[in-house]
């Protein structure tokens, strides 16, 4: 068993194909193939099932890869130590991001970052927050910024700040000269929410029982285009503070806090506790502590 081989069925598990994984791995597919069902002779197990259009690890196969993520990651912090005077921000940092933050964070992360660790640019994937845990935990990203709660005894997580959530309308709506909003009123309103995949739509159902009441919760696919639908008449929203400072506000539109304590969520980054770049997570949590974000409370 060798350290390739092992990086064979990481990559393999990574892209679900063969002929993906072999030109990731700059090796020809023959040569993939061969080292791979070499590995499962030795072993005596089947660590993939090789279907038409796809290939999945069995269930023994995807512990296997996990354990071969991890000794690679060991592998790699064995070659930090070794060069412990090179600098952990000079390289790309591959960071997954939640819908709902993405957007609203990133204008202001990016500047306060380049301050921090200029030489680090960022690699930045944008998804649900059960696909960025799979893409977390298998290698592809190196750390990914989240709602708490989330992990496990293999994943460290760093608090970042705490965000309320507000209630917007169109202008025209009966609430819009309203100073506040109680999270039970949205059981009479047209409440439009993200696809129940994301995160955040989980969120404000559990905070906002009220929402789940609602016979008419409609469902979009991104913040922006919900407060579009509700510019237009089409009903109500719950979003995130920071997605209500100035530069994304509508003239049509009305935003209306909830009465204290409001519902909130409490953003956080999460990584593997083997990925070696400390620095790196460091740099990048004091970058989204010098962002000057709307309504959010910053933790120490």
């Amino acid at each position: 068993m060798t350290l390739n081989e092992l990086r064979f069925i990481v990559a393999v598990a990574q892209e679900r194909n063969f002929r993906r994984a072999a030109e990731k791995a700059f090796i020809s597919q023959p040569a993939l193939s061969l080292a791979i069902q070499k590995l499962e002779e030795e072993l005596g197990v089947k660590i993939f099932e090789r279907g038409k259009s796809e290939v999945t690890t069995t269930p023994v196969g995807a512990t296997i890869v996990e354990q071969a993520q991890r000794v690679l990651e060991e592998a790699e912090r064995i070659r930090e130590i070794a060069t412990q005077g090179k600098n952990q921000l000079s390289t790309p940092l591959r960071i997954g991001i939640i819908h709902s933050v993405g957007p609203y964070l990133l204008p202001d992360l990016i500047p306060a970052l380049k301050k921090v660790a200029p030489q680090m640019p960022l690699e930045v994937e944008e998804n649900i927050t059960a696909n960025l845990e799979v893409q977390l935990r298998n290698g592809k990203l190196d750390v990914i910024l989240i709602a708490l709660p989330f992990g496990d005894a293999s994943i460290l997580t760093h608090a970042l700040y705490d965000e309320p959530f507000e209630v917007v309308v169109d202008n025209e709506h009966r609430w819009a000269g309203r100073r506040s909003i109680k999270p039970p009123e949205l059981a009479e309103e047209k409440v439009l929410l993200l696809d129940s995949g994301h995160c955040f739509s989980n969120q404000v159902d559990e905070a906002c029982p009220g929402s789940r009441k609602s016979d008419s919760v409609q469902h979009g696919t991104s913040l922006e285009t919900i407060r579009n639908m509700v510019a237009s008449g089409h009903g109500i929203t719950v979003l995130p503070a920071s997605a209500n400072s100035a530069r994304y506000r509508s003239k049509l539109l009305s935003v209306i806090p909830f009465t204290k304590p409001a519902p909130s969520r409490r953003i956080a980054l999460a990584w593997r506790k083997s990925f070696a770049r400390t620095q790196a997570i460091e740099a990048l949590a004091e970058a989204v502590s010098l962002a000057k974000i709307t309504g959010i409370t910053h933790l120490e």
